[in-house]
């Protein structure tokens, strides 16, 4: 043969692409509910994770908490550049059980979130104080705090807007 090679590489192209073309047939419940479309899916398959150490199925609770905002976006307004800002978003536990926030963040050091360290009992109100310091900022700024707690969903979120108004 006149390019060994170039057949060498061809056969492992072969291999290769002849390899690549199986398919793994759907067995775990996991895989089936990533199958199904949005309509079909249930809670629990929108919350399961298969990518866990534990190879046993973990049922979720569907008594937990749940924080419902009565506002989930407020918005300052015209601020001049240098003011801090400051506003106070309420909550109800509209769930089971005491809700217990782990952190609450944003994702700039200019927004500063407080919390409440102790549980929210079934039907109480907590507050979740945003504070803005507008300092080196100029134009609509957005900012996102994220509350994470033994809610369900697990994940919460707020969001603060202005426009800062520069000299």
């Amino acid at each position: 043969m006149k390019y060994p090679q170039l057949a060498l590489a061809l056969l492992l192209l072969t291999t290769t692409l002849a390899a690549c073309d199986k398919t793994v047939p759907a067995t775990d419940a996991a895989t089936a509910a990533a199958n199904r479309s949005e309509e079909d899916l249930s809670a629990e398959d929108l919350i399961s994770n298969p990518n866990t150490a534990n190879p046993q199925e973990v049922p979720v609770p569907n008594d937990l908490g749940v924080m419902t905002f009565s506002e989930k976006e407020f918005d300052f307004g015209d601020i001049k550049q240098g003011d801090v800002v400051k506003h106070t978003f309420e909550f109800t536990n509209t769930g089971k059980r005491p809700i217990i926030i782990d952190n609450a963040s944003s994702s700039c050091g200019c927004t500063v979130p407080t919390y409440p360290r102790e549980p929210i009992a079934p039907g109480d109100k907590g507050t979740l104080d945003v504070q803005f310091n507008s300092a080196g900022k100029a134009g609509v700024v957005t900012k996102v705090v994220t509350v994470r707690a033994n809610t369900l969903p697990n994940i919460n979120e707020v969001t603060i807007k202005s426009n800062v108004l520069v000299p």
